[in-house]
């Protein structure tokens, strides 16, 4: 229970819906207690009637009236319900919504590694599955349950005062009942959070499938992908079998145990009417109110396997939420509307430092072996450096640390002789423009992948920079233009064609600090000499980080990092580095010699 507490305290913002609602179910309940009470009165009449106590024409004038007033209990029992629940189906709905952009925020405001080991499908089918248990329960208890609750005081209230020990067997069924149902509680839960497990693997590998569907077909694994999802739905058959086997067992006990003592209830109401005690209309009072209270105890169940499920639900959800963030990172949901991200510039340069700066630098991927090795170089700023070595020798992991995107186990990387720890991650990232090799778009149109670092940007400023990445005349040759949709991560784009939209993107965006991590490597070779062109124009005065699949494309670098199994090799002119006789004149060599299998050790192409 203190899990829907801490949903509750989370979105106090609901707090006026709440108390709507509340509102709603008091005088719902108070309508709905007054009809026993006209009924109960009514016979009394009635009988009376028959019995010769009562003038007929008196007693059919009073049970006129009596069903009117049944008749407005009935009508303001009905809208004022319908309201409550009105007021519920927002508060529900505004309760996804704001757990749904709360979990959102706190993804992206989560450190690379975390996503390292979770499968995307299985983030978005823990987002769905668990923000709609916790809402559906809302929903559920802010339509029913506040009103069973404040029916079942009031009969207790009435109970007492007519017969006091029918309160006290009424008394004695609901701390039976809770304490059965905690009982089965505890087993209940596990077997859900294994349910759960399975479920969320299954949704992460179906949307990574789905997402990759060319490589399952093209490897026909289309049979052994169904199975293994088959296999995890089945083994929540078996599981859904255990756990349904022991909740209805405890049910059956539950409810052995509430037919006992209601049957002793009105066993006591009958005998005492049948001796005079009780009227005939105080003895169907009673009776409704009993069922009254039985309705609710009866239903309980219903609302606890509900609040089970929220339960469950919410725990994996705050298990995402307390996952810790890198104080750096900005709450994008800190002003709604708005970006959330400070509009600044980078700290003012350290006189006579270099733009970049890698000292000491050793980095591991979770709890495996270094993949940096004290790596120390150094970028000015306006200078071109190059990256090489071969694949896997940590360039593309030195991106990552540039980037923010990973924190170094010891040494330290400077921007502008600030430490990187120190910048604020928003900021940093600002200043940085990258060209992934994985040229990475988003559904939409071309003109909103182009714009994604500038969003504002003009029209102009985008085809401009669309034809500086050679991209101008395809996009062109597409019914829609810029205005083309390209399908989930552009599929509807050829691999140069998606690079070439990387590459303008890049150019728009027009940061200080250019990364280009082999950005050409899916071109052919004159698209890549016109995309080249556009490159060199947008390093001109940039302080720039090249990986390149070719050797030509790094030839006018001022500089050279040569890595091999992630320690620095050499730091040099291409020229120095040519007659070294290191990596770099190996390369030389083996792109002279034509041996295009020791080439592409390194990622190269002749």
């Amino acid at each position: 229970m203190s899990s829907l507490v801490r949903i509750v305290r989370f979105t106090r913002e609901l707090s006026p819906l709440y108390l709507l609602i509340v509102l709603c179910s008091v005088v719902t309940a108070l309508t709905g207690l007054a009809v026993p009470f006209i009924i109960g009165h009514a016979t009394d009449v009635v009988t009376g009637a028959v019995g010769g106590s009562i003038d007929a024409a008196s007693a059919t004038r009073t049970v006129l009236w009596l069903a009117f007033a049944l008749l407005l209990a009935e009508l303001a029992n009905t809208l004022l319900s319908n309201l409550g629940g009105y007021y519920g189906d927002r508060m529900s709905n505004r309760l996804r919504t704001i757990l749904s952009v709360r979990y959102f925020d706190k993804l992206l405001a989560l450190p690379q590694r975390w996503f390292d080991t979770e499968l995307t499908g299985t983030i978005v089918s823990r987002l769905n599955r668990s923000i709609a248990e916790v809402s559906n329960f809302a929903k559920t208890f802010s339509n029913s349950f506040a009103t069973m609750l404040i029916t079942t005081f009031a009969v207790l209230g009435i109970s007492a005062f007519y017969f006091w020990p029918l309160a006290v067997l009424l008394l004695v069924i609901f701390p039976v009942y809770v304490w059965l149902t905690a009982l089965t509680s505890k087993k209940w839960q596990k077997l859900e959070g294994a349910k759960n497990e399975q479920v969320d693997h299954a949704g992460g590998r179906f949307a990574e499938v789905i997402g990759q569907i060319r490589v399952v077909k093209s490897f026909v694994r289309e049979r052994s992908e169904l199975d293994g999802f088959r296999g995890r739905f089945e083994a929540t058959d078996d599981l859904t079998s255990e756990q349904s086997a022991h909740w209805h067992r405890m049910d059956v006990l539950r409810r052995g145990v509430l037919n006992v003592i209601f049957f002793a209830i009105y066993a006591i109401i009958f005998v005492l009417t049948a001796r005079g005690q009780f009227s005939l209309g105080q003895m169907v009072l009673l009776i409704q109110l009993m069922n009254m209270a039985r309705d609710p105890v009866q239903s309980m169940s219903w609302v606890i396997d509900s609040s089970q499920r929220a339960i469950a639900g919410s725990r994996d959800y705050f298990r995402v939420m307390e996952t810790p963030v890198d104080p750096r990172t900005p709450h994008v949901a800190a002003a709604p509307g708005a970006d959330g991200l400070e509009a600044e510039d980078l700290p003012v340069p350290v006189l006579g430092a270099p733009m970049i700066a890698f000292d000491d630098v050793r980095f591991a991927y979770e709890n495996g072996e270094d993949v940096l090795h004290g790596v120390s170089f150094d970028v000015a700023r306006g200078e071109k450096v190059a990256l090489v070595g071969e694949s896997g020798g940590g360039k593309s992991t030195i991106v990552n640390l540039l980037l923010g995107l990973y924190e170094t186990r010891t040494g330290r990387v400077d921007i502008a002789g600030h430490p990187l720890t120190d910048l604020p991650l928003g900021q940093l990232r600002r200043e940085i423009g990258v060209v992934f090799q994985d040229a990475a778009l988003f559904s939409g149109t071309i003109r909103e992948n182009i714009a994604y670092g500038r969003p504002d940007a003009s029209d102009e400023e985008i085809r401009e920079a669309a034809r500086r990445a050679n991209a101008d005349r395809f996009i062109e040759r597409f019914t829609g233009g810029y205005d083309t949709v390209i399908g989930e991560r552009g599929l509807r784009l050829s691999g140069g064609q998606r690079q070439r939209i990387a590459v303008a993107r890049a150019m728009l965006k027009d940061a200080p600090i250019l990364v280009l991590d082999e950005a050409t490597s899916a071109l052919d070779t004159k698209a890549e000499r016109q995309v080249q062109a556009g490159l060199e124009e947008l390093m001109a005065g940039r302080t720039s980080l090249i990986i390149a699949h070719r050797l030509s494309t790094i030839a006018s670098v001022d500089r050279i990092v040569t890595l091999r199994d992630g320690h620095v090799d050499e730091i040099g002119a291409p020229e120095d580095l040519a007659a070294s006789g290191g990596i770099y004149a190996e390369l030389l060599s083996l792109q002279d010699s034509g041996r295009k299998k020791d080439l592409a050790r390194f990622g190269f192409r002749a």
